[in-house]
């Protein structure tokens, strides 16, 4: 589409009941970012009230019209989706206004490939719309749908504007109520059952769940649970504190009573019938989990039942899937067949194509896998062919164990559900999900092909084109992925891998590339974006040393001395090992002095260039011995990246205060105009 184009969705897709909008941006260094948003107006071009307002504060609607789905990682970067079920839109909404916003100082123009693509629930691209012309402008405005002849409409709009989120708020109507709010404490309930956890609040009151029922970890210390500032667009919800009131167990010995216990589990087979009934019935009874997790898959929103066990005739042998979820909404079902493996087990081809054909036929809308593995663009876990030629269109997604995880903990530790019989839920299920017995511990396994690859770097025998060094690579590639979701569910923050590929780059010509680069240097390289911190977290896993490096680059303050920025930085950590090494990156220099922490300590002003050279910044960067078998044992090469990327965010990157401010609350952003 050019600017200010429209076309019908009705032409472009027999069912666009239920779309997904991406928007896609690049970033140069990797850490560029925008906050995506909705807005529902009326026939005047304004919204009702403050709930039509969508963002990162305020993710889902009550009734499933509009879901943000978070970023998902590309080839070539990420990419911010909504989901929209327009069969859900509340009649007295005329248009829907799809736009994203930066913070601080931030502007588009610094951004490349801005792009809105829809979808529809299939997943199949429909149509895109590339902004070309974007400078100075803090909030964008990609494109909206609107309401015409009964039908639906989509507009690439590209309308920028320089006051940045509070210019779109406002143009809309938003109404900000920007005074802060009073602190107060959080509500104390006792008890361990959902009947006696549920808390009746009023709608301005912050509300907690139980500490029984919200126990993480053994041996946590107990503190004040904080209430955040929030805009009035967020709706009150329930989360549960952090931290545990002190147990009334007599003894370490005794053990909490669980909703689903996972201790008995014997086999692989027992696994999966119990996580797939745990985790489908948790996504029936919890609105918003069951959404979250079905949205992205063209789910509508409407009434959710679950069931496990059910035969279905195919040939001469019935076959039966693990489960079956069912979604109604104005008298239509969306029906999904779901196969469950746990426990590292891998998914069969034959297995799921029988559940793609059985969908084609009797009309249903998706087959859903879910296993420990994570699924990477352009390399499908599963073989499967599907046939275009029917009406029907059946369409196969792939769901990991990690990735059920940090959406149970995004809501029940930083978004909020509706009640904290809910959050009980949700709480129960991550218990389960996590417990050592239940298989559902995400990727554990970096393959057949990481002991060979190993040995073969160590041997210095490892040639370009071998395809287990294509394998590792992808190993590699799943892992980061993975740490980023786990990282991402414990801060509630976005935390996504950096693709520096070109747009348009082939996944597998990217991977071959990145196999090569690893037999000649026996290194993987790998970089995280954490929100809020000040920069990309870089992660090498050199096998050659049996080291793993973790390293991030601080910016030099605008202003000040760099006398000033050394001892600054030195305070800041404070709490950070002695180990830590620091470089001084000096404009036009490959490198600058640098040291330890331990001697830059007493000696700061060590850090600076004896010749008074320009200082762009520092680098801080930790060594770590590495684990070598390829599983997830505390002596496995996974494990020990677990634990270097937590170390170090914790003790170093935490530490540092961000180089952009932080992401501003709406009322803030507005009282900036």
């Amino acid at each position: 589409m050019v600017k200010g184009a429209n076309v019908g969705l009705a032409s472009l897709s027999e069912d666009v009941g239920s779309v997904v909008v991406s928007l896609a941006w690049r970033s140069g260094t990797g850490d560029g970012d925008a906050d995506v948003s909705v807005l529902l107006l009326d026939a005047d071009g304004k919204v009702r009230s403050d709930a039509d307002f969508f963002f990162y504060n305020n993710p889902a609607a009550p009734d499933g019209s509009v879901q943000l789905l978070g970023k998902t990682p590309t080839a070539d970067g990420s990419e911010d989706r909504i989901s929209l079920d327009l069969t859900a839109m509340s009649s007295g909404v005329e248009r829907v206004v799809v736009a994203a916003s930066r913070y601080g100082d931030a502007r588009f123009g610094d951004l490349d490939d801005l792009r809105m693509t829809i979808a529809d629930r299939t997943g199949e691209a429909l149509l895109g719309f590339s902004i070309t012309d974007a400078g100075a402008e803090s909030a964008v405005v990609f494109g909206e749908l609107y309401r015409r002849d009964g039908g639906w409409k989509l507009r690439a709009v590209g309308q920028g504007y320089e006051t940045g989120l509070a210019g779109l708020a406002t143009d809309f109507g938003i109404d900000v109520d920007d005074a802060p709010e009073e602190s107060q404490d959080p509500v104390e309930e006792t008890g361990t059952s959902p009947s006696a956890t549920s808390v009746e609040a009023p709608a301005e009151s912050p509300v907690t769940v139980p500490a029984q029922a919200a126990a993480i970890e053994a041996g946590e210390t107990t503190r004040t649970v904080e209430r955040k500032r929030r805009p009035r667009t967020a709706k009150r919800k329930v989360t549960l504190p952090r931290t545990a009131r002190k147990s009334l167990a007599e003894n370490e010995a005794w053990r909490q009573a669980r909703l689903f216990p996972a201790s008995s589990l014997k086999n692989d087979r027992e696994r999966e019938m119990r996580a797939t009934s745990v985790l489908l019935s948790v996504m029936a009874q919890v609105p918003e989990f069951g959404r979250r997790l079905t949205a992205a898959f063209g789910a509508p929103a409407g009434r959710m039942e679950t069931f496990t066990e059910v035969s279905l005739p195919h040939g001469d042998t019935p076959k039966r899937p693990d489960g079956v979820i069912r979604v109604e909404r104005a008298g239509k079902l969306w029906t999904a067949l779901v196969e469950t493996k746990t426990n590292g087990n891998s998914l069969r081809s034959e297995q799921v194509q029988d559940y793609v054909d059985i969908a084609a036929r009797r009309g249903y809308e998706a087959v859903i896998t879910l296993s420990n593995d994570v699924e990477l663009e352009g390399r499908p876990l599963v073989d499967v062919k599907i046939d275009k030629r029917r009406k029907n269109k059946v369409t196969l997604w792939h769901l990991s164990w990690a990735e059920v995880t940090h959406q149970a903990q995004m809501l029940i530790r930083h978004e909020g559900v509706g009640n904290a019989a809910h959050a009980w839920l949700l709480h129960e299920l991550l218990h389960y999900l996590q417990h050592e017995n239940s298989g559902c511990h995400g990727f554990q396994n970096m393959g057949p092909a990481w002991v060979p690859a190993r040995r073969g770097i160590e041997e210095e025998t490892l040639c370009q084109g071998d395809k287990r060094a294509v394998e590792v690579v992808e190993s590699w590639e799943r892992l980061v992925r993975q740490v980023c979701l786990r990282l991402g569910g414990e801060l509630g923050q976005k935390v996504l891998p950096v693709q520096r590929a070109k747009r348009g780059t082939d996944p597998h010509s990217r991977r071959t590339a990145l196999a090569d680069s690893f037999c000649e240097d026996g290194r993987l390289n790998a970089e995280i974006r954490i929100e809020g911190t000040p920069g990309t977290m870089a992660i090498v896993a050199d096998l050659r040393t049996g080291k793993l490096r973790t390293a991030i680059e601080v910016p030099a303050p605008e202003d000040g001395y760099p006398l000033t920025w050394a001892k600054r930085l030195i305070r800041q950590l404070a709490e950070a090992p002695a180990a830590l090494h620091i470089e001084t990156l000096v404009h036009g220099q490959s490198g600058g002095p640098r040291g330890t922490l331990e001697h830059l300590r007493p000696e700061p002003g060590d850090l600076l260039p004896k010749d008074g050279s320009q200082i762009t910044g520092f680098r801080l960067s930790l060594l770590k011995s590495m684990g070598s078998t390829r599983g997830n044992a505390e002596s496995g090469f996974i494990r020990s990246v677990d634990d270097a990327v937590d170390r170090f965010y914790a003790t170093v990157v935490a530490q540092v205060e961000p180089r952009q401010p932080r992401r501003p609350q709406l009322a803030e952003a507005v009282a900036l105009r």
